[in-house]
């Protein structure tokens, strides 16, 4: 086995005399170029991507939100139509070959009740009445006073009889006569409430200078009542007229504004197809009645016979197209109906109107075949295409977006409007 020198030698000192030994090495020295990167400005990046990313979105814009909007201006004309048309209450539905269509009665009543105040005067007089007791101090015989014998108070006041009256007699007692009497009713001879006096005694002047003047008297025990004077409202025809007239104005108009309220918004109503009448006037006053108001009614009846504004409707569009081509249509937003009266007759619930129907009507165009035809076409030839058709007057071609030059093949994609206004 060959030994080597590390083998022979301890590892310490006699490996550092083997290393002295051997030829001194000289350091290599080698010089590393450094690395530089050098990376591009960030919006030069942005120059590269947006144009791309454009491109993209343009590609995807023009396959799936590509389109073209055509508005076409089909051949119209306006047509003008006057006709006749019933409304009879009896009937049920639109006969259009018999042009009738239903009508319907509304009917409604409105009754006013008002206070007005009396204009006229008059003087008013009343003569005060009360009762007096009246003695017979003079004999037991009865004594007889004719109608109108006066009794004169003590206050100066003259009251007569309105009837003729017995005064009955007196009687004896011990010797003694004890005065009969009667209990009348006197009036006072004048009107006024200075008569209306308390009780107080009175004389019968008829017997004055006689013995039975100071035989017979009378007494009252409460207070003569009713006599007056004064100025009293009464009513007068002019009141009665005035009253009558102001409620009839004012139950008219409440009985028309009744009835218009009482009809549905789908039906029409026309003046002249209404009729209004005053079926009651009524007073418990009459003319020179002492009142200072009085009170008076009026009633008034509505009657109309109207239609649905659809049933004319209906009836217009039937009548125009039986009198048009079988191959024109008619613009509905067009359509235009004006009616008048004609006549009214409400024994029988019929009223006749002249009616002036206009609309417009146009060729219509097959949509979906028009789009089949004009599928891939330039704007040029969509152009002229649509100029070459003899039911259209005028077009407007828009494609969307700005880049697009054809019309896109799937329909879905093709807009057409028709435009009549």
């Amino acid at each position: 086995m060959e030994r080597k020198v590390v083998d022979i030698l301890p590892p310490t000192k006699e490996r550092k005399k083997i290393e002295e030994l051997l030829p001194e090495k000289k350091p290599i020295f080698r010089f590393k170029r450094p690395v530089v990167r050098i990376s591009p400005p960030p919006f030069k990046k942005s120059l590269f991507i947006i144009p791309f990313i454009l491109i993209i979105v343009g590609i995807i814009i023009g396959l799936n939100l590509s389109r073209a909007e055509i508005e076409i201006w089909p051949e119209a004309e306006v047509l003008t139509f006057k006709t006749k048309l019933n409304v009879d209450q009896k009937a049920e539905n639109v006969d259009f070959l018999n042009k009738v269509i239903p009508g319907k009665v509304f009917e409604a009543e409105k009754t006013v009740l008002e206070e007005f105040p009396s204009s006229g005067k008059r003087e008013k007089a009343e003569k005060a009445r009360g009762t007096i007791r009246v003695y017979n101090a003079y004999s037991t015989s009865p004594q007889v006073l004719l109608a109108t014998t006066r009794f004169v108070s003590a206050e100066g006041k003259l009251f007569r009889t309105p009837i003729q009256v017995t005064i009955a007699g007196g009687y004896y007692e011990k010797g003694k006569l004890v005065p009969g009497f009667t209990d009348i009713e006197v009036i006072a001879d004048q009107p006024g409430p200075e008569y209306n006096i308390g009780p107080t005694t009175f004389s019968i002047p008829g017997f004055a200078g006689t013995p039975r003047y100071t035989a017979f008297y009378g007494k009252s025990f409460q207070a003569m009542t009713g006599g007056l004077r004064e100025e009293t409202p009464i009513v007068t025809q002019e009141d009665l007229d005035r009253a009558k007239k102001v409620l009839e104005e004012k139950a008219l108009g409440e009985s028309k504004t009744a009835l218009k309220n009482k009809i549905p918004a789908e039906f029409d109503f026309l003046e002249g197809a209404s009729k209004t009448e005053i079926t009651e006037t009524f007073s418990l006053a009459r003319p020179g009645a002492e009142l200072e108001k009085f009170s008076y009614q009026v009633k008034a009846k509505s009657t109309a016979l109207v239609f649905k504004t659809s049933d004319i409707e209906n009836f217009a569009n039937e009548f125009i197209f039986s009198q048009i081509p079988q191959q024109k249509r008619i613009h509905r937003e067009s359509l235009k109906v004006n009616y008048s009266l004609q006549a009214t007759d409400f024994e029988l619930g019929k009223i006749t109107l002249s009616l002036t129907i206009e609309a417009k009507i146009y060729s219509p165009l097959d949509e979906i075949s028009l789009k089949k035809a004009l599928g891939g076409k330039s704007l040029a030839e969509t152009q002229i295409f649509l100029e070459n058709q003899p039911q259209i007057t005028k077009t407007v071609v828009k494609f969307w977006p700005f880049w697009v030059k054809k019309v896109p093949e799937n329909l879905e994609k093709i807009k057409i409007e028709f435009n009549l206004d």
